[in-house]
């Protein structure tokens, strides 16, 4: 997968080159390129946002900056319009869609992937707009809070997209036993020593019995999200 980013804090996204997504990186599996979005800007002060029209308290991002990368980015793009395997540009917006573990499966399926990190009010409405006649363009949010920029969605989208590609995670298998893939949230997991602190590991899970720790475990995953995320029962009984 090929992965562009787009920020006014490129070293924000030194993290990116430890743990398992570095090596994805080394291996080649993740072709990730960090941009700066003041390289595309003209003046002594590579200036980025500006007062919004209408009036207003902050800072909008301007449409130049942007405009110039995406140019850069999506070279290609321009040339054949916007098809369906064109490159997806992410911005992180409360406006957009919110992003789930089945989202991060379809976005996992991406050859490219461009991310927009907007900062101060957000970005200029023409830029997505624009940015859509070259690209498939989403508005994606975490959830129903703000953050004072796009870096950290982003940061967190691509651990959790990056995960899924093939290779990035050494045993495949654990991934399909994890929080939200079948809709409830994961069993609670214990290792040695058997005892620890007076607390035993549940002698279910040491029984040998593969059919009764797996019907174990799935109670337990329906008494946890029942207790922490009931909303999400409806959506899981479907599946079943």
């Amino acid at each position: 997968m090929r992965i562009d980013i787009v920020t006014i804090f490129p070293e924000f996204f030194d993290v990116l080159d430890i743990s398992l997504l570095g090596k994805a990186r080394q291996a080649g599996l993740i072709d990730l390129s960090v941009h700066n979005l003041r390289d595309y800007t003209h003046d002594r002060h590579r200036t980025v946002d500006d007062t919004p029209y209408g009036g207003g308290a902050g800072m909008v991002m301007k449409p130049e900056p942007w405009g110039e990368a995406f140019d850069a980015i999506l070279p290609e793009a321009q040339t054949n319009g916007v098809t369906e395997g064109s490159p997806l540009v992410i911005f992180p917006s409360p406006a957009g869609d919110v992003f789930t573990q089945k989202m991060a499966r379809e976005l996992a399926a991406e050859p490219h992937l461009a991310f927009g990190c907007g900062r101060y009010e957000g970005i200029d409405q023409r830029v997505f707009d624009d940015t859509a006649t070259k690209s498939r363009v989403r508005l994606v949010s975490l959830g129903d809070y703000v953050l004072n920029g796009g870096e950290v969605a982003v940061m967190a989208m691509i651990e959790a997209i990056g995960r899924l590609i093939p290779g990035v995670v050494g045993n495949p298998a654990s991934l399909v036993e994890e929080s939200h893939e079948d809709g409830l949230l994961e069993y609670p997991s214990y290792t040695k020593p058997a005892r620890w602190r007076g607390r035993d590991v549940p002698p279910v899970l040491m029984n040998g019995n593969h059919g009764l720790i797996a019907a174990w475990r799935h109670e337990q995953q329906l008494e946890r999200t029942a207790r922490v995320r009931p909303d999400l029962l409806p959506a899981a009984n479907s599946k079943e």
